[in-house]
């Protein structure tokens, strides 16, 4: 496994293909729907296979300062529970402390929020309702910044 930012075009097409397939075209979201206006100052994480197919991906933004925002975690549904994910949020993690942020919040779906206290991330209050049916948890996570 090789995790690490897409580069080339050919990458982020399918970075953004994976995130829609995985998190809004269940429930009918449209094409598109998987991006926002942060995405370009993000920073961008995928994880490839040993056949360098992309399998994953998760993404971090500062939203204030000390203080960024993993969003858009995604594994291909028939490789989750393979430590993938946990992949994608170690280097997320270790990106927002090279970064100089201390705290991540999050927006965990009920499905993945034992996953989030399994890494240290506490439920801070109820998140949002996406789709009139995916219910979130805020979550946080504070630690000590280091360089690595």
């Amino acid at each position: 496994m090789e995790i690490r930012s897409p580069e080339a075009e050919s990458e982020f097409v399918a970075y953004y293909e994976l995130r829609w397939r995985v998190l809004r075209k269940p429930w009918g979201q449209p094409s598109g729907s998987e991006r926002d206006e942060l995405d370009a100052a993000a920073t961008h994480v995928a994880g490839y296979d040993e056949a360098k197919r992309l399998v994953c991906v998760g993404r971090l933004h500062a939203v204030e300062t000390g203080v960024g925002q993993v969003r858009y975690m995604a594994v291909e549904e028939p490789l989750r529970g393979r430590g993938l994910g946990q992949a994608v949020l170690d280097e997320l993690e270790r990106l927002a402390k090279w970064q100089g942020m201390s705290v991540i919040v999050l927006d965990a779906r009920e499905a993945a929020v034992g996953f989030y206290r399994h890494n240290g991330y506490e439920a801070v209050g109820e998140g949002p309702v996406l789709f009139g049916e995916v219910r979130h948890s805020k979550m946080r996570k504070k630690f000590s910044v280091s360089m690595p």
